[in-house]
């Protein structure tokens, strides 16, 4: 049988948020022009965000439990080409222009182009393009145990920060959903032979979730020291505050929304193209 191995940080981080269940959910009578959109994603961090989704490829080779050094420059040519930065950042702007409203873009908006604003987008943006998760991660959790320690109240604040990030809870169930469509994906073009159907690879997933979930929260809060570790406990009130604010809450459940579709849909395609990689017979 397959070894289902869980996310590692990186994929944890990317996809906390996500928002499973109301995929597509929010709709407006008219959406927002298209340059409008785009100064939005620059304004927000949300481009490079979209790009940070491409470093999730090196967990498809851990996920059916192969070595992408394996099939070496190869893999690197599939990788990128499947999570293509430019096609990626199409597709969002694609469902942006017909999803996202204007009143919740200009709130958002106005909100990340503040001084304040501005510098969250900055620490966001070096964040998601490092490279060497684990080093963070680590980095991160010695950061929170010292507050611990020292009794801060910052470890609380990064809490409810994840919670305003993932109001809903549906975080893991978003990666355990892009993990199932991977994985099925990969059983489909004869990538893996997985031992289970659908419904006793989602029942196994459920037996999961609850420790998924401490994982994610964990590796958020982690995350979450190390990216804002240069903000007072002051201005990440502020910060919570904002996110917790209703048009906020729109914007955030739409962008996870999004980041979603558009990595399961590269996941799938990846298991797709995996067939075509040598040596086959090692999958």
């Amino acid at each position: 049988m397959i070894q289902l191995m869980s996310f590692r940080t990186r994929v944890m981080q990317t996809l906390l948020s996500l928002v499973l269940a109301s995929l597509f959910a929010i709709t407006a009578a008219q959406g927002a022009e298209r340059d409008k959109v785009i100064a939005f994603l620059e304004t927000t961090g949300f481009d490079v965000a979209l790009d940070s989704i491409a470093l999730s490829a090196e967990m498809a080779p851990d996920m059916l439990g192969v070595d992408a050094g394996d099939f070496g420059a190869a893999w690197v040519r599939l990788s990128q080409d499947v999570f293509d930065l430019q096609e990626m950042r199409e597709i969002a702007l694609g469902i942006l222009e017909e999803t996202l409203e204007e009143d919740a873009l200009a709130h958002a908006a106005e909100f990340y182009a503040s001084p304040l604003g501005a510098r969250l987008v900055q620490a966001e943006n070096a964040s998601h393009m490092i490279e060497d998760d684990e080093t963070k991660q680590q980095a991160g959790l010695r950061i929170i145990s010292d507050l611990v320690a020292e009794g801060s109240e910052r470890p609380q604040l990064f809490q409810r920060m994840g919670q305003a990030i993932d109001a809903d809870g549906t975080g893991v169930k978003a990666v355990q959903e892009i993990q199932f469509r991977f994985l099925m994906a990969a059983s489909a073009a004869g990538v893996i032979d997985l031992q289970l159907d659908a419904d006793g690879l989602r029942a196994f997933m459920k037996d999961q979730q609850a420790s998924t979930q401490m994982a994610l929260q964990a590796a958020n809060m982690a995350a979450n020291a190390y990216t804002y570790q240069a903000f007072n406990n002051e201005e990440l009130e502020a910060y919570i505050v904002a996110l917790e604010h209703p048009l906020m809450q729109r914007v955030y459940e739409l962008l996870n929304a999004v980041t979603f579709e558009i990595t399961a849909n590269r996941f799938e395609v990846l298991a797709y193209r995996l067939k075509d990689l040598e040596p086959a017979q090692d999958l």
